[in-house]
């Protein structure tokens, strides 16, 4: 086998993270062209193909998926004498950190904070992945998540990094229209329910409307918790609503306020990578945020 540079390596990581030459190409600065071009190069340097084309991007042959566990373990040493260097000279952490959130809580809840990030961090680049869905960290697509629900399996450190609540919002205009219902089985009849698509909601955890009362009709649906906040706001119905979005937005009032829905936030890392340091600095922000704005998660 001939040899090859790290640098090949790299590329072949973020295809294999990715999972498409575009994204890949675009996460190290260079086109897909180019990405492919080194990608080829490397299967021929190693005399086997690395990816098969699928009808969604590149997938690991097996050639690939050995070649992976050795790139990732390369990788991580690279990063841990990098950082280690960093440190002992009193330098700036510098690289990227790559967080995976829900689109609700990274829009309304951590982007906000980012600046107190900035400020400790000004050298170490933060991608903030917030969207209906989560990267995976097993296949290190994402550094740190803020995911639903503690991860079940794989190689993955997690902790319970807070309660937070939901409930029923709407706008004053919609109730003088619709009426205001002094009860769950009121919003049987009436009322316009805004909610998940039930086929593409991403999370259990995210079925919720039953816990208010079954059965409940979504007559308005998005897949996207930012659209039904757009929906609920522009008066169009009655939606559930973390307390951090409605109750940051004035235009809405909450709905039958004593009935309220709790679900939890889990802070989640990779157990191989979960000491480098620019992990550690994005969850001790993450961290601190959360217990300095607790109240916007759990209001009284």
């Amino acid at each position: 086998m001939q040899a090859f540079d790290w640098s090949d390596l790299q590329v072949f990581l973020a295809i294999a993270r990715s999972g498409q030459l575009a994204r890949a190409g675009a996460a190290l600065g260079i086109d897909a062209t180019t990405a492919g071009r080194r990608l080829r190069r490397l299967e021929a340097r190693i005399g086997a193909t690395l990816f098969e084309q699928t009808r969604d991007g590149q997938a690991l042959t097996e050639a690939g998926e050995r070649l992976r566990g050795h790139a990732e373990a390369m990788a991580m040493a690279a990063s841990t004498i990098e950082e280690a260097g960093h440190g002992e000279a009193g330098l700036p952490l510098t690289g990227q950190l790559r967080i995976s959130v829900s689109e609700g809580f990274g829009a309304w809840f951590l982007a906000r904070h980012i600046p107190d990030f900035v400020a400790a961090h000004p050298a170490l680049t933060l991608d903030l992945v917030a969207n209906s869905g989560f990267l995976s960290l097993a296949k290190r697509e994402a550094d740190l998540a803020v995911t639903l629900s503690r991860p079940t399996g794989g190689p993955m450190i997690a902790r319970k990094l807070s309660d937070y609540t939901l409930r029923l919002y709407a706008t004053p205009g919609y109730l003088a229209q619709a009426g205001t219902p002094s009860e769950a089985s009121a919003l049987m009849h009436g009322h316009r329910l805004v909610g998940y698509i039930p086929d593409l909601i991403y999370a259990p955890e995210l079925r919720y409307l039953d816990e208010i009362h079954p059965d409940l009709p979504i007559a308005l649906r998005s897949s996207s918790i930012n659209a039904q906040h757009r929906i609920i706001a522009a008066g169009a119905g009655i939606g559930v609503l973390p307390c951090f979005i409605g109750d940051a937005d004035t235009t809405l009032v909450p709905v039958l306020p004593a009935t309220r829905i709790t679900r939890a936030f889990w802070l989640v890392t990779h157990q191989d990578t979960h000491r480098l340091a620019r992990i550690d600095a994005g969850r001790a922000w993450i961290l601190a945020a959360v217990q300095a704005h607790r109240a916007r998660l759990l209001p009284l």
